[in-house]
């Protein structure tokens, strides 16, 4: 018997288990250059549809569209902190390409949360609607 109020946990999937299993990605490390203090991971969808770029030859890669999406991000941060919005997720819009032939960009909202990993240590989770 436990003493949990709300009973045995049956399945937990770990947030380790989702960056091994592609449902999240890793971005720690440009995001460190870029100033973050925690780690950074994109969730699958907004993964896919803002960051992913699996066109060769084309004039966008994987590297440039996450900048693209960690410097809306932090900006976004930034003016939430000048709200005093201290919690929460906090919306952001990036424009990209979708596909090498269009040229037009389309919008598409995120979210960032500064939320627990799977020890209590603080992690940045970028999501878009589908992920939630």
């Amino acid at each position: 018997m436990s003493d949990n109020i709300f009973g045995e946990v049956i399945h937990a999937y770990t947030r380790a288990e989702a960056l091994a299993d592609g449902f999240m990605h890793d971005i720690s490390e440009l995001a460190s250059e870029y100033g973050f203090r925690y780690p950074v991971h994109v969730a699958q969808y907004a993964w896919a549809e803002a960051i992913s770029w699996p066109h060769t030859g084309a004039c966008q890669d994987e590297t440039g569209r996450a900048w693209d999406v960690l410097t809306m991000a932090r900006l976004a941060l930034q003016a939430a902190i000048r709200r005093g919005v201290t919690s929460g997720p906090v919306r952001f819009t990036v424009v990209r390409i979708t596909e090498p032939d269009r040229t037009d960009p389309e919008p598409i909202t995120l979210e960032i949360e500064l939320g627990p990993g799977d020890q209590g240590e603080p992690v940045f989770t970028i999501t878009a609607g589908p992920d939630r």
